[in-house]
């Protein structure tokens, strides 16, 4: 029969890997609201110049009715080249949804990294004004860098 000692530490260790495998019910009770997935998908030359594609997904924990983000455009030197806010409008909860702007004049080419640079907009029930930027996970498929 087992000892007391190795039953306690068969369970502690059974317990550290349930939660790296992100099983442990306490750790999710214990985890702050979530995040907002926004990956930067593609940019594609446009009739307009720049089209930038973004696939978003709010985890927050509520709906966000609003959400604008203010980005700044870098060139292939690091220079600032622009900045723009993007109106993202409503972000159901747990919902993937696909946004496309048109960077009129844009050449998408030049573009070597987007940057999120703050959160002009994040409103919704039960949603704090800076959840939007503190909770955001920015990610790319594109060559482009892309963050926070």
């Amino acid at each position: 029969m087992p000892s007391r000692l190795s039953v306690s530490a068969r369970f502690l260790a059974a317990s550290l890997v349930l939660a790296a495998a992100g099983g442990s019910p306490v750790l999710a009770e214990n985890d702050p609201q979530g995040m907002i997935d926004l990956e930067l998908n593609a940019l594609e030359k446009s009739d307009k110049g720049c089209r930038i594609t973004f696939v978003v997904k709010n985890s927050l924990g509520g709906d966000v009715t609003r959400t604008v983000y203010e980005i700044a455009l870098f060139n292939r030197q690091g220079l600032v080249e622009r900045l723009m806010k993007l109106e993202f409008k409503d972000l159901p909860d747990e919902k993937t949804k696909v946004s496309r702007f048109d960077l009129a004049e844009t050449d998408c080419d030049a573009i070597g990294r987007v940057l999120i640079n703050d959160a002009d907009a994040c409103e919704g029930d039960g949603v704090q004004a800076g959840d939007c930027i503190a909770r955001l996970n920015a990610t790319s498929r594109s060559s482009v860098t892309f963050g926070k």
